[in-house]
Formats: structure tokens, sequence, C-alpha cells
């Protein structure tokens, strides 16, 4: 019969390698893999000196949401292992012996100061202590990322909405094979017309609309065979591109096109 399924907290620990807090007493290396697990322990296995052990179900705690440098998998109990099993550590009370004529009575309750805890886990170390500033640090890095990230996406759009907004949009109704007679028909005579160069392999031509908000530019090997291939706005941005026979569109083009 095979065993029950871990608890939907454990899941992933099928594969992943981790390491207990507070580490297991009497075990030097603690990097372990889950083996298989009952309905009230689980077996792991230790990846440096091959032991596995049977941990209760009840000593297992919270696990980590990060595992960056290590996964922690939380203990309940501080943990020993001896006799070929694990125990709930009993630590030692060493009472002084009173000094003569002292009294008897038990001294005044005080305050004693608890070791910080982080996820209902006791930090008692100072490499402990550091593990878990590290993995807080983590965290706290992956936030501020995601938080630049999103905020550089909403630049992106508000720069888009923006590049994208003229006075009107009659020029999307050109299309990549309209000629300087068919602009004017569509959009009337522009207020000015220039081309980039009187010689070239090839020749822009630009038709510019400053009352609507924008520039139409033509290409052609010569100014003859001139068409349309997109429009720029008064800040010299595409607003408007036309698909090219080799697929994409004349957006990269008119980007890279020097203002004239």
């Amino acid at each position: 019969m095979s065993s029950p399924a871990l608890p939907p907290a454990l899941d992933h620990l099928v594969t992943r390698p981790f390491s207990f807090y507070p580490p297991i007493i009497n075990i030097e290396h603690n990097e372990w893999l889950y083996v298989r697990a009952n309905w009230s322990e689980i077996l792991v296995h230790n990846c440096k000196s091959k032991l596995e052990l049977w941990i209760p179900r009840r000593h297992i705690g919270a696990v980590s949401k990060v595992d960056d440098p290590v996964l922690i998998v939380g203990l309940q109990k501080e943990l020993e292992y001896k006799g070929g099993t694990v125990w709930p550590t009993l630590r030692k009370v060493i009472e002084m012996p009173a000094a003569s004529g002292a009294s008897l009575a038990a001294p005044p309750a005080t305050d004693i100061p608890r070791a910080p805890s982080i996820g209902g886990m006791r930090v008692e170390s100072t490499t402990d202590i550091r593990l878990f500033k590290l993995i807080g640090g983590v965290v706290a890095l992956a936030i501020v990322l995601c938080l630049l990230a999103l905020n550089f996406v909403r630049v992106g759009e508000l720069r888009q909405h923006i590049r994208y907004t003229t006075r009107d949009q009659s020029y999307l109704e050109l299309s990549g094979r309209d000629d300087y007679f068919k602009i004017v028909q569509k959009l009337g005579k522009p207020s000015q017309e220039r081309w980039q160069t009187e010689t070239g392999a090839i020749q822009y031509q630009a038709l510019s609309y400053p009352e609507r908000g924008y520039t139409v530019i033509l290409m052609g090997s010569d100014r003859k065979s001139a068409v349309y291939i997109g429009t720029l706005d008064n800040a010299w941005t595409p607003v408007h591109s036309v698909d090219i026979r080799s697929g994409g569109t004349t957006f990269a083009m008119l980007r890279g096109l020097k203002k004239f």
C-alpha cells in the first residue's frame, strides 16, 4: 500500500533539498531530502551522510516561502539524534549551591529575555540570525524589483498614450499604396512639402499638417514612385506605420528617420 500524501504545505519537498531549523543536534550536515510519509511521520534522507530518519509530523512546523540561499523547514521543538532516532532536547539545569545563611526562598521572578522568532521559529545563534536577515533581504529586493518593473510598464503605457494622441487621426485612412495625389485627396493640401535630399538611392518626402499635429512621410526609389510609409507627430515620433512585404511594419524605419 502506498504511503499517504504529504500535507499541502509540504508538497514541494518531494524533489527539493531543505534544511531543518533549528538543526537536529548530533547531526553535522543539515541538508535533507523527503523520501516518503505515513499518517504520523515523514521519512527524510541526509544528503551527505545518507542517514534516513523518521520525524514525527507533530514536530514539523512552518516552511519558508523563499529558498534562497536554502529552503527552511521549521521544527516545533529542538530535536537531537540518539539511539538511531530523534528525541526532543531536554536542557539540564544545574543548580548552584546556596551560600551559608542565605535564604531558601525562591528569588523573585524576573522577565527572561527570549530569543527573537521569525515565522514562529526561534532564532538562537548569530549564524541563524544572519541567515534570516539574508532571506529577508532577498524578499525585500524582489519586492523592490517588482515595483520598479510595474512602474516602468505604467510609464511606458502613459508615454504610448501621449505619443499616439494627435489633433485628429485622419492618417489612419492612409495605406502603403497611397501616393502624393491620393494623400492630398484624403487629407487636403499640406501646409509644407519638402524632400530629404535632392539625390540619393532612397527619396523621402514630408507633407506637414501643423494644424492637425502631424507630418505624413512618403518614400520611394525616386520622387515619382514615392508612397506613404507612415505618420510622425510634432515631436517627430511615429504614430502610424504600414505593413511591409518582408514582414513587420515601417515603424522602425520611421523611428530611425532624422528630422528634415
